[in-house]
C-alpha cells in the first residue's frame, strides 16, 4: 500500500500536495474549502506590515493554447490587501480546527531587521508550521525593494534569511525568483543563511499580449498596463530545470525543495518529486479548475507509486538526478532512428514537411497509387525526432535505438574536444 503522507522538514501534512502562496490562500474561507477537497497543505497569501496594500483592477491576464483556456497567466495582483490582524487571526483558528494540515505563512516586508523581527513573532503565535520567504514577487513590490529585489541579490538572501532564522524558530523556506541568470546563486546563499528549505518558482516576469485597440498591455487598468508574473502550464519546463538545477548541487545538499510551476494533474507533480522536490505548491490549476482536482491528484499519484512499487514518496524523490546530467556527459554514439508505423499513418504528411523543410530531408513522400506514402531515409536520418513531435498519431512514429558496436563516448573524450581529458597523453 502507497502512502502519500509527507514529512517536509518537520511539517507534517496527509500528502505533498500544497496551494502556493497565491489569491487561492487569501483568506480561511478558501482555505477551509481547499483542506476539505483534501489538500494537504496551504501557504497562505503574502502578509505584509500594516497598512495593507492597495491592489489594482483588473489584474489578470491569459494565453490560451490547443484548447486551453490558460495555458499561461498573467497577474499583476500584489501580496495580500486585507490587514495583518485579521489575517492572524484567521490563521490561528484554521491552524486549531485542521491540526493535520500544514499551514505555512508567506511573508515579505521591506528589507531592514527590525521590520523582519517585528512580524516573526505575531506570525509565530498563530501556531503555523513554517514561514516562507516571498523573494519572488517581480511586480510591484519589488519597485518598492522587496520581493524580486531582493531574491535577486544573494547577499541580500542569506541576510535576510539569517535574520529570520535568529528571530524565529519555525522552519524557514526561501522562495526564488526565477528572474535571475543562475537560481543556483540565491540558492547557495538561502543556504549559507541557514533556510531550511527552498520553493520554486516564483512567478516570471511577462506580458501577455498587447490590446491593439488601446495600445496597452493587458490586463488593462484605465488605459494603461504593466508586466506582470507569468505562471500556468507554460512554465512547468523552465521550473522543473530549476528545481533540478538546485537538486543536484552539492552546494545546496540538504536543503529541501518545494516545487512550484505549471503544476496541474499527479504526473506534474511526480516529475517534480522525481527531480528533487518533497511537496509541491499548485495555484494556476486550481483557479482555472477549482480545488476538487486534489482527488484525481492524489488518486493519480497513489495509483503510479503502488504500479512502481514505491511505498513513499522520499522513495523516488530525486530519482532522475543521477541521470540529469550536463551536455558534455551525454554519449554521443548514441543513435537512433525514425520509424513510421504504417499501419496507423494517416498519410497527412506532416513528418515529411517538418523534415523537408526544417530538419534533414530524411522523410521520402511517395504514391502507391492513389495514397500518399511516407517513409524515412536512413542514411539522413540524424535521430533529432522533429518528426515523432509533430505526428498527430500517438505512437505512429517511434524512435528505436540503433546498435552500431560503438563504446559510448562523450565530448570530453571526444578527438575534435581540445579541452578533453586524454589530450595530455
Amino acid at each position: 500500500m502507497s502512502s502519500l503522507i509527507s514529512n517536509f522538514v518537520g511539517i507534517k501534512s496527509p500528502n505533498p500536495l500544497w496551494l502556493a502562496s497565491a489569491p487561492p490562500t487569501d483568506k480561511a474561507y478558501n482555505v477551509v474549502r481547499a483542506f476539505k477537497a483534501g489538500w494537504g497543505g496551504v501557504v497562505w497569501k503574502t502578509l505584509g506590515e500594516d497598512p495593507p496594500i492597495v491592489n489594482v483592477s483588473s489584474r489578470y491576464g491569459a494565453i490560451g493554447f490547443n484548447g486551453a483556456a490558460i495555458a499561461g497567466f498573467n497577474n499583476i495582483e500584489l501580496i495580500t490587501d486585507r490587514p495583518l490582524a485579521l489575517n492572524l487571526a484567521e490563521i490561528k483558528q484554521v491552524k486549531r480546527d485542521w491540526p493535520d494540515r500544514a499551514v505555512v505563512v508567506s511573508l515579505m516586508v521591506p528589507c531592514t531587521e527590525a521590520s523582519w523581527k517585528a512580524i516573526l513573532g505575531p506570525v509565530e503565535d498563530t501556531g503555523c508550521d513554517g514561514i516562507e520567504l516571498n523573494f519572488g514577487c517581480p511586480h510591484g513590490m519589488s519597485e518598492r525593494g522587496m520581493g524580486a529585489a531582493v531574491g535577486q541579490v544573494p547577499d541580500y538572501v542569506e541576510m535576510v534569511t539569517r535574520w529570520c532564522k535568529q528571530h524565529s524558530r519555525l522552519p524557514v523556506i526561501v522562495k526564488l525568483t526565477p528572474n535571475i541568470t543562475n537560481i543556483l546563486l540565491p540558492a547557495r546563499a538561502a543556504k549559507r543563511g541557514g533556510a531550511d528549505a527552498v520553493s520554486l518558482i516564483n512567478t516570471i516576469q511577462s506580458i501577455t499580449a498587447i490590446d491593439l485597440d488601446r495600445m496597452a498591455p493587458e490586463p488593462v487598468v484605465d488605459g494603461k498596463g504593466t508586466h506582470g508574473g507569468y505562471c500556468g502550464p507554460a512554465v512547468k519546463p523552465i521550473a522543473l530545470r530549476m528545481v533540478a538545477e538546485i537538486a543536484r548541487d552539492p552546494e545546496c545538499r540538504g536543503m529541501a525543495i518545494s516545487g512550484i510551476g505549471g503544476i496541474s494533474t499527479w504526473r506534474d507533480a511526480a516529475e517534480f518529486i522525481a527531480c528533487g522536490a518533497s511537496t509541491v505548491q499548485v495555484c494556476t490549476a486550481v483557479m482555472h479548475h477549482g480545488f476538487r482536482i486534489v482527488e484525481d491528484m492524489a488518486e493519480g499519484l497513489t495509483t503510479w507509486m503502488a504500479g512502481k512499487g514505491y511505498t513513499e514518496v522520499r522513495d523516488f524523490c530525486g530519482a532522475a538526478i543521477p541521470n540529469f546530467v550536463h551536455w558534455d556527459d551525454l554519449n554521443l554514439n548514441y543513435k537512433t532512428l525514425a520509424r513510421i508505423d504504417q499501419e496507423r499513418c494517416i498519410q497527412c504528411g506532416k513528418c515529411h514537411i517538418a523534415c523537408e523543410d526544417t530538419s534533414h530531408q530524411a522523410i521520402a513522400a511517395r504514391r502507391d497509387g492513389a495514397e500518399r506514402h511516407y517513409e524515412v531515409i536512413d542514411a539522413e536520418c540524424v535521430g533529432c525526432n522533429l518528426c515523432a513531435h509533430v505526428c498527430p498519431v500517438e505512437d505512429c512514429i517511434t524512435m528505436v535505438p540503433v546498435d552500431r558496436g560503438l563504446p559510448p563516448r562523450t565530448w570530453k573524450q571526444h578527438p575534435n574536444n581540445p579541452m578533453r581529458q586524454d589530450a595530455a597523453d
